[in-house]
């Protein structure tokens, strides 16, 4: 089984530009991390302040790690996370 994360974030109105910035330096690190199966980001057309970020890890301690990790604190936390108006996440394991 693999660990999946869907996450979405809502930037603040005139916010988005800080979020995408961000978004776009911490996919290819991320896609780079031990455990790391798959990161991709989307941004919504019809709401350009909402993007989506599906994430899949070996396990929980490998996203874990990337949470931990110096790139998502300066560019999730530092960067991204203080603009948003809303941050959710949903945790999976994959089946079969």
């Amino acid at each position: 089984m693999s660990y999946v994360v869907a996450a979405t974030w809502t930037a603040e109105p005139g916010k988005e530009h800080i979020v995408l910035d961000a978004i776009t330096k911490l996919t290819p690190i991320s896609r780079e991390e031990p455990g790391n199966r798959f990161y991709q980001a989307y941004q919504d057309p019809a709401e350009p302040l909402v993007f989506h970020l599906f994430e899949i890890y070996d396990d929980e301690a490998a996203y874990q790690a990337h949470g931990a990790s110096a790139h998502f604190e300066e560019l999730g936390f530092g960067q991204a996370i203080p603009v948003l108006t809303k941050r959710e996440r949903a945790f999976y394991e994959t089946i079969g």
